[in-house]
């Protein structure tokens, strides 16, 4: 089979030739029909610092996909050969304090495909069956393919006390921060203000926000003041911009909720008091998706129609133009880029 791999510690991906792994007790393989390039293949792509001190090489990366069970292992009743699945990309214990207390998604030995075990950029992989969420066949498998980065979205929407009724503030207009932006609109949230300075993703925000800002442009927190008279009741943080996290967190009212997902590249300095303490804010550090709450809650959304994916799947290339792919994620021009194993 083909799978894309980081071989060495170096810059880039190599396209190699594996065998067909077998499914062990507990798992199944999976044939792999889409897999999205999301921020963490990015790094890996360019073995930057992070990279360099989490990825082992040899390693088969990607963990945004979908595909069919081709076969299950040993014990296996759930899914069933032929079922249409997103995969989880967290791979849990279920021993430690976190899993125990029902906290899976911040498991103390978590395992990640695609950067901890081999992970969907490949024709096929092996994963446990418990990570194979199972989808309506009539889905397709490129929608399927987000729906884990979607659940990054929901769990932030949903955390806390919600959005609905509530003003809302997005930073950061990338895949995620545009999900949380369709998320907010279906559950009843307004106004809605997404910013970003890149124009490009900020114009797929439009369909879903009351106003757009450029903080390149405009005074974020000025806007935000004559949009809502005061603040916003709610934060979503997707940036990890250190200005635009200090800029998120003032926009807010006194006894306000900021949601945090974005991660800088390097430690920030805040002021704890005047920023948080002293306003009465709640903060939430959001990691990944709540096993399998916020599966449920993602997928009624998109089954339902209530959300619908597809505009931000901007560019499907086939696994053999992979550097092309790279390429256009990382010059911002593209929000989600898909490839498809199968040409």
């Amino acid at each position: 089979m083909r799978a894309l791999a980081k071989l060495a510690p170096e810059e880039g991906l190599t396209l190699v030739d594996r065998p067909v792994p077998e499914p062990g007790p507990g798992e199944v393989l999976v044939r792999v029909e889409a897999a999205s390039i999301c921020g963490t293949d990015l790094h890996i792509w360019k073995w930057d610092a992070w990279a360099r001190g989490r990825i082992r090489p040899p390693l088969v990366t990607g963990h945004e996909f979908s595909g069919v069970v081709e076969a299950v292992g040993p014990g296996v009743k759930c899914p069933q050969v032929g079922d249409h699945v997103s995969l989880e990309s967290h791979v849990v214990c279920h021993a430690c304090p976190a899993c125990r207390t029902g906290n899976y998604h911040v498991c103390l030995n978590t395992k990640i495909l695609g950067v901890d075990r081999d992970g969907g950029f490949a024709e096929y992989v092996v994963v446990p069956a418990e990570n194979a969420w199972v989808n309506p066949k009539d889905l397709p498998f490129e929608v399927a393919a987000i729906l884990e980065p979607f659940g990054n979205a929901v769990h932030t929407v949903y955390a806390g006390s919600g959005v609905s009724g509530k003003s809302v503030l997005i930073t950061g207009a990338g895949p995620i921060g545009l999900m949380a932006a369709m998320v907010a609109r279906a559950s009843g949230a307004g106004p809605i203000l997404v910013s970003d300075p890149n124009p490009y993703r900020l114009a797929f925000a439009k369909p879903y926000a009351d106003r757009l800002i450029n903080p390149l442009e405009e005074d974020l927190l000025e806007v935000v003041r004559e949009v809502t008279g005061s603040g916003v009741e709610v934060l979503l943080e997707f940036s990890g911009n250190e200005s635009a996290i200090h800029q998120g967190l003032m926009a807010l009212i006194p006894g306000g909720e900021a949601r945090i997902l974005g991660i800088p590249s390097d430690p920030i300095r805040f002021d704890l008091a005047g920023e948080l303490v002293m306003r009465g804010i709640t903060a939430f550090g959001i990691a990944g998706r709540r096993l399998w709450q916020t599966w449920m809650q993602g997928t009624a959304l998109v089954y339902s129609g209530r959300v619908d994916l597809s505009p931000l799947i901007t560019h499907r290339l086939p696994l053999s133009r992979y550097q092309e792919a790279f390429q256009l994620l990382a010059s911002g021009q593209a929000v989600k880029v898909i490839l498809d194993l199968k040409a």
